[in-house]
């Protein structure tokens, strides 16, 4: 079974940037589907981007142009860099890895 742990959030001001990991052990990385999520206070759960077994990454629109994500396969680890952060941005971001879940790491952006 994988085990998935994020980390990197924390507090920006609006316009700030942030970076996030999440490390994986437990299975073949380079062989799992991946991605982040964010959980937003009474929203539903909204898929910010998914990394493919080839490497290949998907973003939702509304987050195409301000978020990154890539993976490190040497480090087991997926990122996801944020910049011009907003105060709607808040939220606790989750990672999946090869269906395994993270508790999640949480952003506040300030305005």
């Amino acid at each position: 079974q994988v085990q998935v742990m994020e980390s990197g959030g924390g507090s920006v001001q609006a316009g700030g940037s942030l970076k996030l990991s999440c490390v994986a052990s437990g299975y073949a990385f380079s062989r799992c589907a991946m991605g982040w999520y964010r959980y937003r206070e009474g929203n539903e759960r909204e898929r910010v981007a998914n990394i493919d077994q080839t490497n290949t990454v998907f973003y939702e629109e509304a987050f195409q142009g301000r978020f990154t994500a890539s993976r490190d396969t040497v480090k087991n680890t997926m990122y996801l860099e944020m910049s011009n952060l907003r105060p709607d941005d808040a939220g606790l971001y989750r990672c999946v890895v090869c269906s395994s879940w993270g508790q999640g790491t949480q952003v506040t952006v300030s305005s």
